[in-house]
């Protein structure tokens, strides 16, 4: 049998298994609030759940439905951290500030876990747990990730050697790896759903069918425009991840709409857990590919495979079996019976985008990559700024709002991922082989195992070794700073920037 010809396209695993449904109307009559919120995923639903707490009146307009796109199809990993690599944090905005937005991510893992558990969200089934494993022998680079985590940052983190990694998971793939006992996954459409009660308990309104199709930020009071009704109110939060094109143009060009893929496979049963003992979370490259878990005790849930044009998730899901025999080839065929896709917005230096635009325009965006605590430290930290002038989510500044680069910028991005793909694996066959020959070599000397190498980098290979050579990576480095640079000049394009300065405008202050 094809292992993917059974495979439910387009429906997501947490959608089959969930209880009920969650709907809302559509706004049928004008509306008057504090906040008003576009897009009922999980940044505005925390925004609309925290202002609401605080006492304000605010509404959520949603084009579709709660949790239809990105918030409710994501593989549920909620992880310290960002997108971006911490030690070109580091490099950005200094070891202080980088220390501080990592207690933010942090801060966003603990916001996840007390909501669930504060409200008893059902079926969110979190489990504890990840590993950021290596495919290449790093050992030198995973101790300086770890020792800049552990000793600077102060995070709760583990190192682990190949020994215990591949105790945890059967795979001679694997080799370093850096494990995260605090971070722990969970269903992401059931969480988005019972953080939409939890802002309905708070006060908030919620509006699904209801797009907004123009807004006029301008003045105290903002206007915005929905199919059959106006809504002002003193503050907007764009929430509409990479979806608010036709609203804000401007804002819209400065992320890239990736879209990843996560598919299920059928049950397993015992041989799952023989294989892959760990209980929590995977994630084995640096570039999107791949993480998995187990889900429902027995089946293997499989995400990757992003890119900027989007595919067939039955064809992604065929790739995703050859990757899942590669890595764990005693697991046998798999069959799945779900593959589903989700659009995701990525800013170009992989931070999230928080802040404000201009006095009382929001920007709540820019969350691939990061898990879902970025979703949480954007939406408290916007709910404080504009309840409580918490001015916290200037740490971000540094993290502008750049231009995406257009259609040349997607052919950009999309070529290098491609081609760092490539030589990540290149780097991991070549782990493999010396692997081979280090252990061929113990065997004619009686179990004297050359010590093995330990660099970021490969060291030029030895003739007669056997490795192919290196595929031929595309520098797309300049051609980014190319982009960079270009959106210096794309203030005449309408690109933005976050505020720096000004006072938020107060609530219930009326037009002048």
């Amino acid at each position: 049998m094809n292992a993917v010809a059974q495979v439910d396209v387009g429906a997501s695993w947490y959608a089959a298994r969930a209880t009920g449904a969650f709907e809302r109307p559509q706004l049928t009559f004008d509306l008057d609030v504090d906040v008003c919120v576009i897009g009922a995923g999980l940044a505005g639903l925390t925004v609309a759940r925290e202002v609401a707490r605080r006492g304000w009146s605010v509404a959520v307009l949603e084009a579709r439905r709660v949790a239809w796109n990105a918030s409710g199809r994501n593989c549920g990993f909620v992880l310290p951290g960002f997108g971006a690599d911490v030690r070109g944090m580091v490099e950005r905005v200094g070891i202080d500030r980088a220390r501080e937005l990592w207690k933010l991510s942090e801060a966003g893992v603990e916001y996840v876990r007390t909501t669930i558990r504060d409200t008893e969200m059902p079926g969110v089934d979190p489990v504890s747990g990840w590993l950021d494993v290596s495919k290449v022998d790093s050992g030198d680079e995973m101790l300086a990730i770890a020792s800049l985590l552990g000793q600077e940052f102060g995070a709760a983190i583990e190192g682990w050697p190949t020994e215990q990694v591949r105790a945890a998971l059967k795979s001679e793939s694997y080799f370093h790896a850096i494990h995260y006992p605090r971070a722990f996954s969970i269903d992401p459409l059931a969480y988005t759903r019972g953080l939409a009660h939890a802002a309905l308990a708070a006060g908030a309104v919620i509006f699904e069918e209801t797009p907004a199709i123009a807004i006029d930020p301008s003045g105290v009071r903002k206007r915005i425009a929905t199919p059959k009704a106006r809504v002002r109110a003193a503050h907007i939060v764009l929430a509409g991840n990479t979806h608010i094109g036709p609203l804000v143009p401007g804002l819209a060009e400065t992320v890239l709409p990736v879209t990843g893929y996560v598919a299920v496979t059928a049950p397993l049963g015992a041989r799952l857990r023989a294989v892959i003992p760990y209980p929590g979370a995977v994630s084995d490259s640096r570039f999107a590919n791949h993480h998995y878990r187990i889900v429902g005790d027995d089946r293997l849930m499989w995400a990757g495979g992003a890119g900027l044009w989007p595919r067939s998730p039955r064809a992604v899901a065929k790739r995703f079996q050859a990757a899942i025999a590669r890595t764990y080839p005693q697991l046998g065929a798999v069959e799945f019976e779900h593959a589903w896709s989700g659009t995701m917005g990525f800013a170009l230096h992989r931070m999230p985008q928080v802040g404000e635009v201009v006095p009382g325009l929001w920007l709540a965006s820019a969350f691939g990559a990061h898990g879902l605590n970025t979703s949480a430290v954007a939406g408290e930290l916007i709910a404080g700024a504009i309840t409580e002038n918490d001015d916290r989510w200037r740490l971000f500044l540094p993290y502008e709002l750049v231009w995406s680069g257009g259609r040349l910028g997607r052919f950009v991005r999309q070529v290098g991922s491609w081609s760092r793909g490539l030589h990540e694996d290149w780097l991991a066959s070549v782990a493999r082989r010396r692997e081979a020959v280090r252990r061929a070599e113990a065997d004619q000397t009686g179990g004297v195992v050359a010590q093995p190498i330990r660099m970021a980098e490969p060291p030029p290979v030895e003739a007669g070794r056997g490795d192919a050579q290196p595929p031929a990576t595309v520098q797309v480095a300049e051609v980014e700073s190319l982009l960079r640079r270009a959106a210096n000049n794309e203030r005449t394009r309408g690109i933005p920037t976050l505020a720096r300065t000004g006072d938020a405008p107060k609530r219930g202050t009326q037009d002048s």
